[in-house]
């Protein structure tokens, strides 16, 4: 039915992507990640082998191997059949500014140089090389659209009003990433290319649990301040319901409806949560 490529699809909500995505077999589902051996092992362990899902080696700090990827995918596909879905999941989370505000850095000037280094490498640079790379074969499909996962602690407006602090350097990397997105639409939405940021909501993956007291006590006032946001915000939700709303979300953008270029939440809206 359709081809999709995501990257980042080792863990996590990714890891989701390839779940949800390959349980229809008449889908093609190509993934990629830095550990492919790993990856592999996983998915013969968790998915039993699908004989739909295919893992491929490539790391977003590296072009030659995003390069030869996208080489290899067009190769799983045959010169007549394109990428209908590509899927910009893969992200590097610092733990750095995780739990507390960007003023408490002051005293850590290399961190802060280095994770922003890192952050801008990543999420920014390695994802223009990945819609670089792929747009050939995303041009080929009948759908072309090109999903980037992004984050709602992105939103200026939402950290202004509710004042949140954490997260800074890894907000600013999804937001130069946002750019980047309405950049490529700007460019490509007279070919019928649908490029489209959606954040995944808050979702539990398990990012907490080495948490120190006093981390855990930050994010406990990151909870109320998304609770003065969202009353009946009842915690992070799964992979599996994130995955879903993210989903349906895509399938129902177009350029025709004014999504080109958007930065949306999972619920296909500005409701972060």
């Amino acid at each position: 039915m359709s081809v999709y490529v995501v990257t980042g699809v080792s863990k996590g909500i990714g890891f989701e992507f390839l779940n949800q995505l390959s349980n229809n077999q008449e889908n093609t589902v190509i993934g990629l990640v830095r550990d492919k051996a790993g990856t592999e092992k996983k998915v013969a362990a968790e998915l039993g082998g699908r004989a739909n899902v295919h893992i491929l080696q490539a790391d977003l700090d590296k072009y030659t191997t995003l390069k030869q990827a996208a080489a290899d995918t067009a190769a799983i596909l045959g010169p007549e059949r394109g990428v209908d879905y590509l899927v910009a999941n893969g992200a590097f989370i610092p733990y750095l500014d995780a739990y507390g505000p960007i003023g408490d850095l002051s005293d850590k000037p290399y961190e802060v140089e280095t994770v922003s280094a890192n952050l801008m490498q990543t999420n920014v640079v390695g994802n223009i090389h990945l819609f670089n790379l792929f747009l050939r074969l995303v041009q080929r499909s009948p759908i072309k659209k090109v999903i980037a996962i992004t984050s709602g602690l992105a939103d200026l407006d939402l950290t202004n009003e509710f004042e949140l602090e954490n997260g800074a350097l890894y907000s600013a990397s999804k937001a130069a990433l946002n750019v980047i997105v309405g950049k490529f639409n700007a460019q490509y939405k007279k070919d019928g290319v649908l490029f489209l940021s959606i954040s995944p909501g808050v979702v539990e993956v398990g990012k907490y649990g080495d948490a120190t007291p006093e981390e855990l006590q930050g994010f406990g006032g990151f909870v109320q301040k998304i609770l003065a946001y969202a009353p009946d915000f009842k915690g992070p939700i799964t992979p599996e319901e994130s995955v879903r709303h993210v989903r349906a979300t895509w399938e129902k953008a177009s350029i025709e409806g004014g999504f080109g270029g958007a930065f949306i939440s999972h619920l296909g809206n500005k409701q972060w949560v």
